[in-house]
């Protein structure tokens, strides 16, 4: 179901990376942020409490960083993306 959902988002316009997430996300500009099963600990909780500020779903993956970056057609590992 969520890998059905990340293949919708990659329709549309989509940011990767922890930072720009982040910055999106306190400025309120994102619908949906979407993170990898083996996505660092600290930066999950990070992404959690300002999703968690702005109302913004965050949906947790249950593939890996690597099969992420596949599904994204990028040449590296993917942990965060934003929608």
């Amino acid at each position: 179901m969520s890998v059905t959902e990340l293949k919708k988002a990659l329709k549309g316009e989509v940011i990767f990376g922890t930072n720009i997430v982040i910055k999106k996300l306190k400025l309120g500009k994102l619908k949906k942020v979407f993170l990898a099963k083996n996505c660092k600990e600290d930066i999950r909780e990070d992404i959690l409490y300002y999703a968690r500020l702005a109302k913004v779903e965050v949906i947790q993956l249950k593939i890996p960083n690597d099969e992420v970056g596949l599904i994204c057609r990028k040449p590296f590992s993917i942990s965060v993306i934003g929608y």
